[in-house]
């Protein structure tokens, strides 16, 4: 029987100065890159929402270290249920203010006035086929747009950009599918009791030299400016609303992903050697 998990509420962000030596390595590796800081504010609670880079692992921590040393404030990341229910993994993100992405969860860190993260493509958008790079995959999900709409919060649509280029993805869950253990799995309804009829099939990717270890991309990201909801509470139930409110930050995180992609080509402060290992993306 599973341990019930901790009130959402009941969390202190650790140290600021913790998470910077923690991440000090991937700092270098990677060489985060920030923009559109001042959309946010501590003092203006906002439901942050984005695009999910291949494992979310890459990238987001960097991202929410970056944020709350920059603007002090700490976001408290929805996550997808399956995180919380492995050892070791679950209670580490739970440390580190990620709550069981539940409706009544993001509603009491709603109500609470929390800075809340989410990515709506969840587990699917994280275990990316290839060629999936930098879509969203959000299938009918409105949630995040019902929970804001609620609760009168803004949103604010933010874009990462590197982490879907620093591996290349070697086998997915469609190359999965269709060999004889996937077709095996399919028709025993292994594939549906367990890895949600594949989308939570974990990818194989490699990095430098064909390694595990990723190509030090630097990381991008950006900020927009702030989608108001308050004046839709009294729809908040309404789907056609809720799904106006969803093509609008779509919209706007696709835009601000472009912006990046531009600004990273005009980047030309990359060390040599940073050069040189990206350089052999594709190789091994």
């Amino acid at each position: 029987m599973s341990r019930p998990l901790p009130d959402p509420l009941d969390f202190v962000p650790p140290p600021a100065g913790l998470l910077r030596r923690l991440l000090a390595g991937r700092r270098f590796w990677f060489a985060p890159q920030f923009s559109g800081l001042e959309n946010l504010d501590p003092a203006r609670p906002a439901l942050y929402v984005g695009n999910h880079t291949l494992y979310g692992i890459i990238d987001s921590p960097l991202m929410v270290q970056g944020v709350y040393d920059r603007t002090g404030i700490f976001f408290r990341s929805l996550g997808d249920h399956f995180h919380f229910v492995t050892p070791v993994w679950g209670p580490m993100l739970l440390r580190f203010g990620a709550v069981d992405g539940t409706p009544d969860n993001c509603a009491r860190l709603m109500e609470a006035g929390a800075h809340i993260m989410v990515y709506p493509g969840g587990a699917r958008e994280v275990m990316k086929n290839s060629g999936e790079e930098y879509r969203l995959i959000w299938k009918h999900r409105t949630g995040f747009a019902r929970m804001a709409m609620q609760h009168g919060y803004d949103i604010i649509p933010f874009a990462a950009i590197g982490a879907d280029d620093a591996l290349s993805i070697r086998y997915d869950s469609k190359t999965f599918q269709r060999s004889l253990a996937g077709r095996l799995a399919r028709r025993s309804g292994l594939l549906d009791r367990f890895f949600r009829g594949g989308d939570t099939v974990l990818p194989v990717a490699t990095g430098v030299a064909g390694t595990p270890l990723p190509r030090p991309e630097k990381m991008y990201f950006r900020f927009g400016e702030r989608i108001p909801t308050r004046h839709l509470q009294a729809a908040a139930n309404n789907r056609q609303a809720q799904w106006q409110i969803r093509h609008q930050v779509e919209g706007a995180i696709y835009r601000q992903m472009d912006e990046l992609f531009e600004q990273r080509a005009k980047d030309q402060d990359w060390s040599w050697w940073r050069r040189q290992l990206i350089s052999r993306k594709g190789q091994a």
